[in-house]
């Protein structure tokens, strides 16, 4: 890591002649809770160590210019003219962050950003959040300001929504922001509050990239979204004291059914019991219970896979072949869906043979070589910056 951020500091310094100064956020993954978050639910992810990171020097005008080293691109303005206009380009998530700064009325002088990242895009590792947090973090400290966990999500998160224009929800933001490691959150997405749970040391997770991309602005992710509160909206309807759905039960649910489509019953339906999968996964951690909570991961699957209808082939796949593996616990897809990552826990000592299995076997079913990732869960931004910075 230490090499890593120094290239980012001395690619910045030979593009813009100026030493910078640099904050980093991790990549993260969901253990489980998919598309709960944006209906006040429950969700499990960790930090994981891929990271953004965000260098940053001042300018003696009121610029704003972004250099991508993974683009090799950049984008630059006047930071008083700044508009909620996106391009649909990857300088819309940084952008969209300061502009959410000056919608707290937080003033930001004239900078060059060089951002540079390992996190795989379209993977389902929440690469906007991690590119959002770190952009945050370095234009907080130009403007000689700092927000609290809770406002450095809500601020990220409202320039993803609001400013790009995709539909995600708090998690992404909170857990690249807020992580610590040794640790999975298990975070409630309408209170903000959340719990610290243990991994036990026999177990890692495996992030496996099934290299079929995903884009969360537009598309299917958008379709699952708008028919989750199509079927929110009758319930609140309906049923009292139903404010949003992590308020209904399955019986609310089935009362409801010939009021809502097809379509929007299902995507409810594992939205409700995806909750109660959170709710049993954190006791089966409290209880060192691990071949309960992989149990759970398998049945988080079949939910997006069937009734939310987010999963694909290859993603499928990659989960068979897992669950076929004596040393794997359990396996699902995470994120947002229609492609990217799947999310293993195996035994620690037989990690490495169980990536070397899945690749060999993914890519004689699909043809496609798999990308896996051997992880333990990682620092947050805030928690990297408090433990003596990010070097």
């Amino acid at each position: 890591m230490k090499t890593y951020n120094e290239d980012a500091l001395r690619l910045h310094h030979q593009r813009f002649g100026h030493e910078g100064k640099l904050f980093a956020a991790p990549a993260r993954v969901n253990l489980i809770g998919e598309h709960t978050d944006y209906t006040g639910g429950l969700v499990m992810p960790m930090a994981i160590n891929f990271r953004t990171a965000a260098v940053l020097s001042k300018r003696d005008d009121q610029r704003a210019v972004f250099y991508s080293a993974n683009y090799e691109e950049e984008a630059s303005f006047e930071v008083a003219s700044l508009e909620r206009a996106p391009k649909g380009h990857w300088s819309d998530y940084p952008a969209g962050v300061l502009w959410s700064l000056q919608q707290q009325a937080i003033r930001v002088s004239g900078f060059n950003m060089t951002l540079a990242g390992d996190v795989p895009l379209g993977a389902g590792l929440s690469s906007s959040a991690s590119v959002e947090v770190a952009t945050a973090l370095a234009l907080l400290a130009h403007a000689g300001a700092a927000l609290p966990l809770e406002k450095l999500a809500n601020l990220c998160r409202r320039a993803e929504n609001e400013y790009v224009g995709a539909k995600s929800g708090i998690m992404d933001q909170f857990v690249v922001a807020g992580a610590v490691t040794h640790r999975a959150m298990l975070l409630d997405c309408r209170s903000l509050t959340f719990e610290l749970l243990p991994l036990p040391d026999q177990v890692r997770v495996v992030i496996c990239n099934s290299m079929v991309k995903h884009a969360v602005a537009t598309g299917e992710y958008g379709d699952r979204r708008d028919e989750v509160e199509s079927g929110q909206s009758v319930l609140q309807r309906e049923r009292p004291g139903v404010q949003l759905l992590r308020d209904a039960t399955l019986e609310d649910l089935e009362a409801c059914k010939t009021k809502m489509s097809a379509a929007s019953f299902a995507r409810c339906r594992h939205i409700i019991t995806e909750n109660q999968r959170v709710l049993d996964a954190r006791e089966a951690l409290l209880r060192d219970d691990m071949k309960r909570f992989g149990s759970i991961m398998v049945e988080a699957h079949k939910s997006m896979r069937d009734d939310f209808a987010a999963s694909c082939k290859e993603v499928d796949t990659l989960v068979e072949i897992a669950t076929q593996q004596p040393e794997c616990f359990g396996a699902r897809i995470t994120g947002g869906g229609f492609g990217g990552c799947t999310v293993n826990v195996v035994r620690t000592e037989a990690a490495e043979q169980f990536v070397t299995t899945l690749k060999k076997q993914y890519a004689a079913k699909t043809g496609i070589e798999a990308q896996c990732f051997v992880s333990a869960p990682s620092d947050g931004a805030l928690a990297m910056a408090a433990n003596g910075g990010v070097l």
